[in-house]
């Protein structure tokens, strides 16, 4: 991660070199050579890529990864800056400021961190007038059996919860301070049971033929 694209390619080619040519002269393009290819390129293979290479890829001796059986992750969202063009400005917008707007646009992204190794996958991006719960929708999918998914208390939500449930991963999140949860049944541990429904995203609505 420390070296750079050009130090990166040069590594590349080396290893291409031994497979096919040893005599073989090889020269390595420069930054600017490289930043052009990437434009010819274009996003869709590289988004190709890392969704079939990106995926969580701790082992059972991975500190951190763990929790008894469960593979620990974790729903995230946050935001990128990106480079100051009229391109990036029309197509992902810019957050206010006390004074205008901000310097630079932003894109709006969550994704799924497996804990023990920070390996970032699943991840879905948007303008950063996008909500975190809408991206989230097309993340949690990707969750399976046998992980331990955590969120943070922004996240909840009644179709956003039956989502991710259906996929077959436990569910660890908080929800807000605010949200009513009555006590259906307490539990020997000091926690109970509770109901959300589908218009949960208000604590003072339930109804209750939608649970």
């Amino acid at each position: 991660m420390r070296c750079s694209y050009r130090e990166v390619l040069r590594c590349l080619w080396e290893g291409v070199q031994w497979l096919l040519n040893p005599s073989t002269k090889v020269k390595v393009a420069g930054k600017s050579g490289i930043s052009q290819a990437r434009t010819r390129l274009g996003v869709e293979p590289v988004q190709k890529l890392y969704e079939a290479v990106v995926v969580p890829i701790a082992e059972k001796r991975t500190q951190g990864a763990w929790y008894r059986q469960w593979r620990l992750v974790s729903l995230d969202g946050s935001t990128l800056d990106v480079a100051d063009t009229a391109e990036n400005d029309k197509a992902f917008g810019r957050p206010g400021a006390s004074r205008g707007s901000s310097a630079f646009p932003k894109i709006r992204f969550v994704g799924l961190l497996e804990n023990g190794t920070h390996v970032l996958w699943a991840a879905h991006m948007d303008p950063y007038a996008t909500d975190e719960i809408t991206l989230a929708e097309s993340v949690v999918p990707a969750l399976t059996p046998g992980m331990l998914c955590l969120a943070d208390r922004f996240f909840p939500s009644y179709q956003l919860w039956r989502a991710a449930a259906k996929t077959g991963a436990d569910l660890l999140w908080r929800t807000r301070q605010n949200a009513r949860l009555e006590v259906e049944k307490r539990l020997p541990d000091g926690s109970y049971l509770s109901r959300i429904y589908a218009q949960w995203q208000s604590p003072y609505v339930r109804r209750s033929p939608d649970r």
